[in-house]
């Protein structure tokens, strides 16, 4: 019986190819080009700094925006993204008309063309009483222009209004009900009392619709006008309590939690 030969040696396996540093690069570069592409062009992270959403989103929400569906059609690109105008309902992104470079959420609640005008506090839009199970409304804090609107004028509330809309709201109030013109949208936060919106500072035009957010990626508990703390200390301050409060005081019950 032959014996199997001990001595033959196995065929070489071949050479493991090793990464060149130009390689490496050429690598990273392309992951650094396509994030760069999908921050700038789809998605956006946003924080929310106000309660004018509550309990919708919550002040310290951290969101992913989409940038692709709202925007403005390329007539190019129309047959392969699920392009789409704003909605009644849709909560929107958008740059303020009033405050350039300023980032605004709310909840679009008129498109061109509806009638629109409140009855304490409760919306009516083309004449039909909305449920809003979204809105908080306190009975116990009333004010007339901004739950009576447009029918009570804002001096009469003690309300200042933005410049340009203290001028031009007239023009489109008929018969006591605010009318949207074409290519603009109403909106207002879902918490009534605090927000500055619509009401406050006019239209949103098409073109300042930036998307929409789609879901909170973090949450942490965040004090109400931090937003407004420019001082170095305050930063520094709260990016200390960050470190040290992660994991007790982010709001792990909102992560990956869909907006609507």
């Amino acid at each position: 019986m032959a014996k199997p030969d001990t001595n033959q040696t196995e065929p070489e396996k071949p050479a493991k190819h090793k990464e060149t540093p130009a390689e490496f690069i050429a690598s990273i570069s392309s992951v650094l080009v396509i994030g760069l592409f999908i921050i700038t062009f789809c998605l956006q992270a946003f924080e929310i700094p106000s309660g004018s959403m509550e309990r919708t989103l919550l002040i310290g929400d951290h969101v992913f925006v989409d940038r692709v569906r709202l925007a403005p059609k390329a007539s190019w690109m129309s047959w392969l993204l699920p392009y789409r105008d704003p909605q009644r309902g849709d909560i929107v992104v958008f740059l303020s008309p009033s405050q350039p470079g300023l980032y605004v959420v709310k909840r679009i609640v008129g498109m061109p063309g509806d009638r629109l005008h409140l009855r304490d506090g409760v919306l009516y839009r083309n004449g039909e009483r909305q449920n809003e199970p979204y809105a908080i409304q306190s009975e116990n804090d009333y004010n007339p222009f901004r739950d009576n609107f447009p029918s009570i004028p804002p001096a009469m509330s003690q309300i200042s209004l933005s410049p340009e809309w203290q001028l031009t709201m007239s023009q489109y109030v008929e018969n006591g009900q605010l009318v949207v013109p074409e290519g603009a949208y109403f909106a207002m936060g879902d918490n009534r009392e605090v927000s500055l919106d619509s009401r406050f500072w006019g239209f949103i035009p098409r073109e300042n619709v930036v998307g929409r957010p789609m879901f909170i990626y973090w949450s942490f508990e965040t004090p109400d006008g931090q937003y407004l703390k420019r001082d170095l200390t305050d930063r520094i301050a709260f990016i200390f309590k960050v470190i040290i409060h992660f994991f007790d005081e982010t709001r792990w019950s909102r992560m990956l939690h869909v907006v609507r």
